[in-house]
């Protein structure tokens, strides 16, 4: 799969599991989501992100909407898989670290979230409205494929190019694989 998200060389592309964790990305998808990677050994999470950094406020300009859809989509898992030891420790975790994360566990809304739009704000390269496709991996249960392509020509697309850019200097996606192997 990694050679499929390597492919993808206009959009950030990533694969990640059931209980969101990101297992593999493409440079795009290493360097918008370098924030979740930044001191972590495992495999960055965006649950975890979104309830337990406090920049996550930033990246997500609509944090609340990140938040709920977040917990329908692990919640949606965590019905699909009951006897998910992983999935039950992640909820535990954030259960115990978060209010706002229980507030919203209990609420018991459930979501698909396969395509739509969402907007980020990048540390580096700011304001990035961009669309998005989800697909579950057939072959891989429990995994899928979410790429996120700009509107051609718009500002989030010259973005995206400036943070291309940015990765490649960085060397991002390199300190992101090796964060994932731990």
């Amino acid at each position: 799969m990694q050679y499929l998200l390597d492919a993808i060389t206009g959009a950030p592309a990533f694969i990640a599991n059931n209980r969101m964790d990101i297992v593999a990305a493409n440079d795009l998808g290493y360097a918008m989501y370098s924030d979740m990677y930044r001191g972590t050994a495992r495999p960055a999470n965006h649950s975890r992100f979104i309830f337990l950094d406090p920049l996550s406020h930033n990246f997500y300009p609509d944090w609340d909407r990140a938040a709920n859809v977040n917990v329908a989509i692990l919640r949606r898992e965590a019905g699909r898989n009951p006897h998910d030891k992983r999935i039950a420790e992640l909820v535990g975790e954030l259960s115990m670290r978060s209010d706002e994360f229980r507030t919203r566990w209990a609420a018991h809304n459930v979501r698909r979230h396969y395509s739509g739009t969402k907007t980020f704000r990048h540390p580096v390269v700011g304001l990035l409205e961009l669309t998005y496709a989800a697909m579950e991996l057939e072959d891989d249960p429990g995994h899928t494929l979410t790429v996120y392509p700009a509107v051609p020509g718009s500002p989030s697309d010259e973005a995206l190019r400036l943070l291309a850019s940015w990765a490649a200097t960085e060397r991002i996606a390199e300190t992101a694989r090796a964060a994932s192997r731990a």
